[in-house]
């Protein structure tokens, strides 16, 4: 039975300009997985920078969104070909690739996805990606449904991200504040307002480019201002950090009672 490659709608939805809203996954649960799926957002980004999600465990939670209208999205814990292929391997269609400094990082993140003579993507056609070979012509037509963001998180980056805008195959820039702040010497202060210049600088010059910005905003006005500056890839929480704090709002509701003696 001949199949078609997943659309990618994400990738259509931000070359279109569309603002899309997502939730970062870092609960490593396929259970935490399908459940978010269901909760109406754009996109669930499955982190492996930082939460402790392997290949099989993101193989689980693919298969557990499947179904569901939310686009997923992988974070690789780097930019390293040989975590592409395996994440390509079962599924993954868009990423989110940490600390891009220049545009030969872009390039490589790019290559990794593509298959020869555009890339350097190991060829396997039996895999999830391919529908257990049942999608036709997938090995010519898998490219067209990949979407690559890549993060600028540094102030090295800030100065080049015209260069990385331009690399083939970029479909957007993503803002990583925390990492940002940091580097410019507001460690936890992603509100300074040299680090809120910097993001405003980047997110105009990275649409001058034509390219998607994107942002992490868990701060519901900073999301809105950001959308407002131009970013149309905006993620707007964690899950582990929704179910930290609205387990402990519960929790106080009931421990500051008094019990009638």
């Amino acid at each position: 039975m001949a199949l078609d490659p997943p659309i990618n709608r994400l990738k259509r939805a931000l070359r279109g300009n569309e603002v899309q809203i997502g939730l970062w996954s870092c609960l490593a649960s396929p259970v935490a997985a399908e459940v978010v799926a269901g909760s109406g957002f754009d996109w669930i980004l499955l982190d492996t920078e930082h939460a402790p999600n392997d290949v099989g465990d993101i193989h689980r939670q693919l298969q557990a969104m499947q179904g569901s209208a939310v686009s997923a999205v992988v974070r690789p814990a780097w930019n390293d070909p040989v975590l592409f292929k395996r994440l390509l391997d079962v599924g993954v269609q868009s990423f989110v690739v940490p600390f891009v400094q220049d545009p030969s990082e872009a390039r490589r993140a790019v290559a990794a996805t593509r298959y020869p003579p555009r890339g350097i993507r190991g060829v396997a056609t039996t895999t999830r990606a391919s529908r257990y070979g049942r999608v036709k012509d997938y090995l010519s037509r898998a490219s067209d449904e990949i979407c690559v963001i890549v993060q600028v998180e540094t102030r090295a980056a800030l100065g080049q991200i015209d260069a990385i805008a331009a690399v083939d195959g970029v479909d957007g820039l993503f803002i990583g504040p925390s990492d940002l702040a940091a580097d410019l010497g507001h460690l936890g202060d992603n509100g300074h307002p040299e680090v809120r210049a910097a993001i405003e600088d980047a997110i105009g010059r990275i649409r001058a480019a034509g390219k998607a910005a994107g942002i992490l905003a868990p701060v519901e006005a900073d999301a809105r201002h950001w959308i407002d500056v131009g970013c149309r890839f905006v993620g707007v929480g964690n899950d582990a950090a929704v179910l930290a704090r609205q387990t402990e709002a519960l929790a106080a509701k009931f421990k500051c009672l008094e019990v009638p003696s």
